[in-house]
């Protein structure tokens, strides 16, 4: 079976403090896109990559692809107002509705090839999976001015990739765009899909802060 992988490289620098999208700031030399990308190529040589990107650095994107060993497996396509819509966009471009496909965002360069593993096994299983981790500190419930404590053994935290079956996903991603779609997972599971949870990587940090950037490049190494 087919396998994808959609890369969301949406966002700006504005939290980094940084003049360029933070999937294309460098970590030891290489930008954080291409650390991203490379983890799904080792999970699986053969996987095909649609970046999602702003139409600003299309041609940024394409640069840094045609300096790598796999500008062949990738296509870069323009992203779209939100996410939902840039993961829309690159859902269109899939025409095999029997692939499965991972949607990652590009601001994750370390996921684990374990956890690929987990994911896209556990999709064409049960048609979708995603990767989740404990929370390892105390949480409370902010209500007004007020909060209350909460079992930290209920929750845990939504990471990416969220796998799923073509032909499933595209259908989800054909209601309408709602604000309370805060990931691919809540687009499916609004269609009435029960979400498989499976277990990620406490690494597989999304770079959103500079000090992010500090973790990441040390885990790098």
């Amino acid at each position: 079976m087919n396998e994808y992988a959609i890369i969301v490289a949406g966002g700006t620098g504005s939290r980094m403090k940084s003049e360029v999208p933070k999937q294309f700031i460098p970590i030891k030399g290489k930008a954080i896109l291409l650390h991203t990308i490379e983890k799904f190529i080792a999970y699986n040589s053969n996987i095909k990559i649609i970046v999602s990107c702003h139409k600003d650095y299309i041609m940024t994107a394409n640069q840094l692809m045609e300096k790598t060993a796999f500008h062949s497996q990738v296509k870069i396509i323009e992203g779209g107002e939100t996410r939902f819509h840039s993961v829309k966009n690159g859902l269109d471009t899939i025409e095999d509705l029997k692939a499965f496909v991972g949607i990652h965002d590009a601001a994750r360069p370390l996921v684990s090839k374990e956890t690929l593993e987990r994911c896209f096994s556990m999709a064409k299983e049960k048609g979708n999976a995603v990767p989740v981790v404990a929370l390892s500190e105390s949480i409370r419930q902010v209500i007004g001015d007020s909060s209350i404590a909460e079992d930290r053994n209920r929750f845990r935290i939504v990471q990416t990739p969220q796998c799923f079956s073509v032909a499933l996903i595209k259908k989800a991603f054909e209601q309408e765009y709602s604000n309370l779609f805060t990931d691919d997972a809540t687009v499916a599971e609004k269609m009435g899909l029960k979400i498989n949870l499976v277990e990620g990587n406490p690494e597989n940090i999304k770079i959103t802060h500079p000090m992010d950037l500090i973790i990441a490049e040390t885990l790098l190494r």
